[in-house]
């Protein structure tokens, strides 16, 4: 059984994660890494914490996007990730979210997937894998 600390410590992983995966910038990588280094938890409750925060802000991202375009319909995007972003989505469909763990080009990745109407469960299973493939290979980096 675990103690309430750690529940409090795996939930602030768990919003590392979160705030990692939305357009805010953070560290959910190295705190994940950290804590898989200190081994004072069991390697998956950490993954799944991290993996579900990030997916879930990945998530939130896609819906983010659906939302907007209903309000402003997509016009000509500008920068330089959303349209490499845009030609992934158009080339590949949902399965191009699969390298929504990509810096720099991840979170726009998820935001126009949404603003391009992807379909929404395959998306956000797509998103989920990637997101949890990150995790992986560093948790095996670690180990």
């Amino acid at each position: 059984m675990m103690e309430m600390g750690a529940e409090a410590t795996l939930f602030g992983l768990f919003l590392s994660g979160l705030i990692s995966a939305t357009l805010l910038p953070g560290g959910s990588e190295a705190l994940f890494g950290w804590m898989l280094y200190n081994e004072s938890y069991a390697a998956l409750p950490l993954f799944f914490a991290v993996t579900s925060g990030n997916a879930l802000g990945g998530i939130i991202t896609f819906v983010m996007g659906w939302l907007l375009a209903i309000r402003y319909p997509l016009k000509a995007l500008e920068k330089p990730e959303h349209q490499r972003a845009q030609r992934w989505l158009e080339r590949w469909g949902p399965m191009a979210l699969l390298l929504s763990w990509l810096p720099i080009v991840g979170d726009p990745l998820c935001f126009i997937a949404g603003w391009l109407r992807g379909g929404v469960w395959l998306s956000m299973l797509m998103i989920t894998l990637g997101k949890a493939a990150r995790y992986a290979v560093l948790m095996l980096l670690v180990a």
